[in-house]
């Protein structure tokens, strides 16, 4: 299985990043604009001529392409046109801050999702299904950056009990003290976001598993209700979990990208919103491509994970 997937990714990585380059040489928006940013006004047509010569914005899509595509080879990125520094540098410097938001949003998100679901799950109709159900179909149909929003507004300007965005207070050197606190809204508006698509998947799980024979069996040999719980419903529950957690990883990036804006949080999901509106290749085109390869990643993770968690799948297989 993992064979087959890593000969399937090579491919569709090419697909997908000669696809970018094909798409962003349709968008309406100006690279050079992008480049020279205020200056862009003042500089006159003949400097804007042999500046994008420079550049290369003047080649067709394919050239471009096979050119990023040959520094890619090799080792080299490339340089990014919209923050002026090599791709590698911008990844590297921005990466472990989208880790710790995505990280932290997706570990409180898993775990509110399998408390919850477990529970109301396995009392559907009751008090707390009927409080926990609505709660989250209104998160779910909320788009994040209005929960975003809401969240400044209520915690940040009302209550004053966080600050309303950046890595740390203004001034102040990056430290566990003031990151964990500026980390707290925007990982916990990324989690609310996740949550009923997760909580939702358990949910439905617990009742399938619950109304099972094997259930049934269980509970009519006199087995406690949390032995049951623990030992028959939840592993059962667990395996197709698993599955949608790795089928959110994109849903995931996407609402870091909008949390990240918000919240001014220095993420890799900020620099892809500037890449793509700049036509930023170099940066566009590594960003795209490595959150395609995390997809594909999780993904075969998740089908493991699905095999060692239920037995039933790899006795079918």
């Amino acid at each position: 299985m993992a064979v087959r997937r890593c000969a399937f990714a090579v491919p569709l990585l090419a697909i997908v990043s000669a696809g970018l380059f094909a798409l962003a040489s349709r968008s309406p928006f100006d690279p050079l604009a992008g480049y020279l940013g205020a200056r862009y006004v003042t500089t006159s047509d003949a400097d804007r001529a042999r500046i994008a010569g420079e550049l290369g914005l003047g080649d067709p899509w394919w050239r471009q392409y096979a050119r990023w595509l040959l520094h890619v080879v090799t080792g080299d990125l490339g340089t990014s046109r919209s923050f002026g520094q090599p791709v590698a540098q911008v990844i590297g410097e921005r990466l472990p801050w989208t880790l710790l938001l995505t990280g932290t949003a997706l570990t409180v998100s898993v775990v509110l999702a399998l408390v919850l679901g477990v529970w109301t799950g396995a009392r559907s109709g009751g008090v707390a299904d009927r409080i926990v159900t609505p709660l989250v179909t209104f998160a779910q149909a909320t788009p994040p950056f209005v929960l975003s929003l809401v969240a400044v507004a209520v915690f940040a300007v009302s209550l004053t009990w966080l600050p309303a965005g950046g890595l740390t207070d203004a001034g102040s050197d990056p430290s566990f003290g003031q990151v964990a606190r500026h980390v707290v809204l925007p990982a916990g508006v990324l989690a609310v976001s996740q949550l009923p698509w997760l909580l939702f998947a358990v949910r439905q799980s617990v009742r399938g598993a619950v109304e099972s024979d094997a259930v049934a069996g269980a509970v009519a040999r006199g087995l406690p209700r949390r032995t049951v719980l623990t030992r028959h419903v939840v592993p059962v529950a667990s395996a197709p979990f698993v599955t949608v957690v790795a089928l959110r990883l994109p849903e995931l990036v996407v609402g870091a990208a909008l949390v990240e804006e918000v919240f001014a949080w220095p993420g890799i999901a900020g620099a892809l919103v500037t890449s793509a509106t700049e036509l930023d290749f170099p940066l566009l085109a590594a960003l795209t491509l490595g959150t395609t390869a995390v997809v594909l990643v999780a993904s075969l993770l998740a089908d493991i994970a699905y095999v060692l968690l239920d037995p039933r799948v790899a006795a079918d297989a």
